[in-house]
Parts: structure tokens; sequence; C-alpha cells
């Protein structure tokens, strides 16, 4: 489907969903440049954002600096670690504030996550007259996020496109 050259487009990425939901599905990990270029679909770039976790061994700053390489400005948050092994890091609220902080010089906001926490978030942003795409991998995504979108893109119906080759 052709989308109007004119809008102005801003991607939101949930690293960790699509991460893990690659790695689960496929034991593979994403190609980020696919996914923002399929975010974008022609349209006027404004800005993407992707939302990131830094761990204590700093073992991911090449993946942070390929972002960044890609024009995905970065936010990072530290890794929680709590007492008893459990671990944290947890960027919902960051991107709801990011979306609704941005949305008024935007017409379309592409939120790379299959996580149904975001709907009230979709839900606004339609309100509000965005329109609001979801980009995601099917076997992963909330049913409910789904059906809030606007458009849902499917990640999992072109895989090879979506995922480095290993």
């Amino acid at each position: 489907m052709q989308k109007p050259k004119e809008q102005r487009v801003e991607v939101l990425i949930d690293v960790q969903n699509l991460y893990y939901s690659a790695r689960n599905l496929y034991h593979q990990k994403v190609n980020f440049s696919e996914v923002l270029k399929q975010g974008i679909s022609g349209r006027k770039f404004i800005r993407a954002f992707a939302y990131v976790v830094r761990t204590k061994t700093g073992e991911e700053k090449p993946f942070f600096d390929a972002l960044i390489k890609l024009g995905i400005e970065t936010r990072v948050r530290d890794l929680q670690e709590f007492y008893g092994g459990a671990k944290k890091a947890d960027w919902d609220v960051g991107i709801v504030i990011d979306a609704i902080r941005t949305a008024g010089s935007l017409d379309v906001i592409i939120l790379a996550s299959g996580d149904g926490d975001f709907i009230p978030l979709v839900e606004y942003l339609k309100n509000q007259g965005k329109r609001v795409e979801v980009l995601s991998f099917g076997k992963t995504t909330s049913l409910k996020l789904k059906e809030a979108a606007d458009e849902f893109i499917d990640l999992d119906l072109e895989p090879d496109k979506f995922l480095l080759k290993k």
C-alpha cells in the first residue's frame, strides 16, 4: 500500500521487545535498518528513538553505535539488578512520554513493539488525530494491540528481510 509522502513520521523502537521476539521465534537478531525503512515507508522521516538497556559490562556499545549510525537516537537506561538476581529494565513509561511529547509535530507514530501495555497510548494518540502503526512480530504481538492500531505491520511475514543473516 502506497503511503502519503507528505506524512511526518516518527519511529519508536522497543528494542527489548523486538530482540526477544526475534530470539525466541527465530534464534536470530533483528535487522533494525530494515525495521526503520519499513516504518518510514518513503514518508517524511522526522526522528526515531530506540529504547535500549545498558549492562555493567558495556558489551552492547557497538550495537548502540550501529543504531546511531542508522540515524536512530538511543534512549539508554541502566539494567537494574535486585537482591536475589532479578533484573529489570522497563522502558514503557519512557516510550509513552516521548510519544505524547512529540506527537504534536507528527502525522504518524510507528510503534515497533508487540507489548499490549501500549494499547492506552495507541488509543490516546488516535484520539489526538494521529495515525498509529504497530510494527512487530505478529506471533508475539498482543491481539488487542493489533486491533487498536490503524495498521499492523507483521514482521513475521518477511522474516528474511527483518532478521540479520547469521
